[in-house]
């Protein structure tokens, strides 16, 4: 970073500085949090030869206090892959079950932002498909903060509702699925070029609410790369030029994914797991009834909280993911 020409490629550079402040950040937590447990052990053995009660009994507390604070560092320390600490693309498919799948693709939609506004994320809608009678066909969206990417990985792959259908007069039972894509957000991509000569751009009419507007103008903007065969759809904006950026915006994140995992051959790579979003290719499933249960079917990790996922409450599958992933 001291180097005469560090700011040449800003970018790059831009990338190099956030991810310094991110090791200073966690080396002073950690130094930080060394010094705590030494004055709380300090502090123990003389309140303990004192026989000071009281003062043990607030000591306990503190130690419970920065034992959840060493808890989240160790989990930090997990997310150490190259593209971790950057921000995400996560992008929803409703798939078999017809209204049921779309309505199930809006749940999820709903599921992760509430996990965003608990964890302190930042989201924004880039992209957003409503299905034709209830609920939605697709959704892209911009997850901005610390280690988004590294977070939401774990979430790709096709998700499974069982409940009784609202949309079945006779309330009987449906299965559902959506498939979770996970992109890293990128400016850039190594060794990999987006020449204007292997992209084909179209444009159409927006589908959906947005009154005489959509029906009149060609705003929406598909952009396919040739070279990989990757398309990018996008219309949630008015204005073409907009919808243009997002599209190319995700196109990047998405090509770049594809290089990576050309580089390392890997069988599990994000492209590779668009299979069928149908029976057998589920990552988690998520039952109402005639139980209650959520179940990641990589980790087991599973509980009876239905309703509290569905708000949110997801980090214990991330934490599961990420240990197996770091043991296995």
């Amino acid at each position: 970073m001291a180097a005469a020409d560090f700011w040449r490629n800003r970018q790059r550079a831009e990338g190099v500085s956030r991810e310094a402040r991110e090791l200073k950040r966690v080396t002073q937590l950690w130094t930080t949090l060394s010094k705590e447990v030494d004055d709380l052990k300090e502090l123990h053995l003389m309140a303990a030869e004192e026989g000071d009660d009281t003062t043990l009994e607030e000591l306990a507390v503190e130690g419970v206090a920065v034992s959840e604070e060493i808890e989240k560092l160790e989990f930090l320390s997990m997310l150490d892959d190259e593209d971790d600490s950057k921000d995400a693309i996560l992008v929803i498919h409703s798939g078999a079950g017809g209204t049921e799948a779309a309505d199930w693709a809006e749940m999820l939609m709903r599921l992760y932002t509430r996990w965003m506004e608990r964890t302190g994320l930042q989201h924004q809608i880039m992209d957003l498909q409503p299905g034709d009678e209830a609920g939605i066909k697709g959704v892209t969206i911009e997850v901005s903060g610390d280690y988004a990417y590294g977070h939401l990985k774990s979430e790709a792959g096709v998700h499974r509702l069982v409940r009784i259908s609202p949309f079945d007069a006779n309330k009987r039972r449906h299965t559902s699925f959506a498939s979770v894509f996970v992109y890293p957000e990128v400016d850039e991509i190594p060794e990999v070029e987006l020449r204007d000569e292997d992209l084909q751009i179209d444009t159409y009419k927006a589908g959906g609410a947005g009154g005489q507007h959509v029906n009149k103008t060609s705003s929406a903007v598909r952009i396919t790369h040739l070279p990989t065969g990757i398309v990018v759809n996008c219309q949630n904006e008015r204005s073409q030029l907009k919808n243009k950026g997002t599209a190319l915006k995700v196109l990047t994140a998405r090509v770049y994914q594809h290089h990576r995992d050309e580089e390392k051959k890997k069988l599990e790579a994000v492209e590779s797991t668009k299979k069928s979003i149908d029976f057998g290719s589920q990552i988690r499933s998520y039952v109402f009834h005639p139980y209650n249960l959520v179940k990641d079917h990589r980790t087991g990790c599973e509980t009876g909280s239905v309703q509290a996922v569905m708000d949110g409450d997801i980090d214990r599958f991330i934490t599961a993911f990420l240990i197996q992933a770091k043991t296995g």
